[in-house]
């Protein structure tokens, strides 16, 4: 007998201009073969609302079955790309309103993660100002292919991750696994609350969806999204009127603004060679009393129950990721320095604060279950884009030995007797007012 398979979902976007939406069908409305479907919201309202959701309108129908069962679906929408990713995922709580206070997230303390017992797995225009007065031509768009990825050419060889539209799901898709951490926030520092945020900073944006989100929350606030890959959106309905973004490398002397009240940067590690003199140009280009938030992982699988083997594929392929890296000179342990480099740049008031990202779904508490599975989609999945550069250029791999070894990384990674997760470090910091 065959076994039954999930029907497709269509959506009709009624405007361009919409972020990562969530819609819960339950088996009142679902279609037959579906118990339910189920995306965490990341929208503004941060809200499940029922089958229409802000400027976004589902129909659904069944056709040619091209999803299996094992679980419900996650219908992603981020800016016009829509994703279905069958993978299971816990409810969300009946209560929205954590959802509501966006004006940062309260740290969280460290603690042990419990164990589920269950091991079972049914669980506005782009601008460039390189160089002063290079405006975006072929050579600053252009990519190239490598081992069956697409890089950025401008500054090649300066970020190790791939800009194709399977790492642009990916990060589209950290962007949740961020603001689930957050309880949906998009950020935790105290920005914001003692003065307005007249001019806000997403350094190394990637897809901007974080600058674009935080613009629609922030109305009154200029923001500015920069990154080496042109991959943001450049169509006007897509991108609120108050964001701008521009092609440039954070790394070299800033001409695309001065004067912000926030820089949040995320996910730089292994892009940034020189982290003390970044850290101080965020502070030269803070206002007093601005705020700078950096957030990194730490790719050094741990546990608080020993069930992590350091010669596990998992744990070797932290080590392997850190040992290229290395020789890139562009660290991947770089989270363990920032509070203190953020204090050599005459930062005060500065918070640390770890986060767990599970390994897969083996912790009990719902948010960290489902923390975990997006966790193995974010590094899981993407382990090939995140690895493939990094060893082959620097450890001298070939691509299919890089696939082979990746196979084993991913069933360890799957494992939920192995209770891991990587740390998550946030670290912020206040630039001195003028009266301190």
């Amino acid at each position: 007998m065959p076994v039954p398979m999930r029907p497709v979902m269509f959506a009709r976007l009624i405007q361009p201009c919409l972020k990562s939406c969530s819609i819960h069908i339950t088996a009142q409305n679902a279609p037959r073969y579906c118990d339910f479907f189920h995306v965490s919201s990341t929208c503004r309202s941060r809200s499940v609302i029922g089958i229409q959701l802000e400027s976004v309108c589902l129909s659904l129908r069944q056709e040619a079955p091209i999803l299996p069962v094992g679980g419900p679906i996650l219908i992603r929408f981020c800016r016009g790309r829509l994703s279905l990713l069958p993978s299971p995922v816990s409810p969300l709580p009946s209560d929205t309103g954590q959802f509501q206070n966006m004006t940062g997230a309260d740290p969280v303390s460290v603690q042990a993660l419990e164990a589920d017992s269950d091991l079972s797995d049914a669980d506005s225009a782009i601008q460039s100002l390189a160089s002063s007065s290079e405006s975006i031509t072929s050579s600053i768009l252009r990519s190239r292919e490598e081992n069956g990825r697409t890089y950025h050419a401008f500054r090649e060889g300066k970020y190790v991750l791939p800009n194709d539209e399977g790492e642009n799901e990916r990060l589209d898709l950290q962007h949740h696994l961020y603001t689930l951490t957050f309880d949906g926030k998009l950020f935790t520092c105290p920005a914001g609350r003692d003065k307005p945020i007249v001019q806000a900073l997403d350094a190394g944006t990637g897809t901007g969806i974080w600058a674009m989100d935080f613009a629609d929350d922030h109305p009154e606030t200029k923001v500015v999204g920069v990154d080496l890959s042109p991959i943001q959106p450049d169509f006007y309905l897509c991108v609120p009127p108050n964001v701008t973004f521009y092609i440039d490398d954070i790394e070299d002397r800033w001409t695309f603004s001065t004067g912000f009240d926030f820089i949040y940067s995320r996910m730089l590690t292994a892009s940034i060679k020189d982290w003390p003199s970044y850290i101080h140009q965020c502070y030269d280009n803070l206002e007093p009393g601005g705020w700078l938030e950096i957030s990194d992982i730490l790719l050094d699988l741990k546990s608080d129950d020993n069930t992590v083997s350091p010669a596990s594929p998992a744990a070797q392929w932290g080590r392997y990721m850190l040992e290229a890296a290395a020789k890139f000179g562009r660290p991947l342990d770089s989270a363990l320095f920032l509070k203190q480099q953020l204090a050599d740049a005459g930062f005060t008031h500065i918070v640390e604060t770890i986060y767990k990202w599970p390994s897969n779904s083996w912790p009990k508490d719902p948010k960290f279950k489902e923390l975990g599975m997006w966790t193995y989609e974010n590094l899981g999945n993407g382990a090939s884009g995140l690895s493939m550069a990094l060893f082959t250029r620097a450890l001298g791999w070939t691509q299919q030995e890089v696939e082979l070894f990746l196979v084993d990384v991913r069933r360890d990674m799957k494992d939920r007797s192995v209770h891991g997760y990587w740390p998550l470090y946030v670290v912020y910091g206040q630039k001195p007012g003028a009266n301190d």
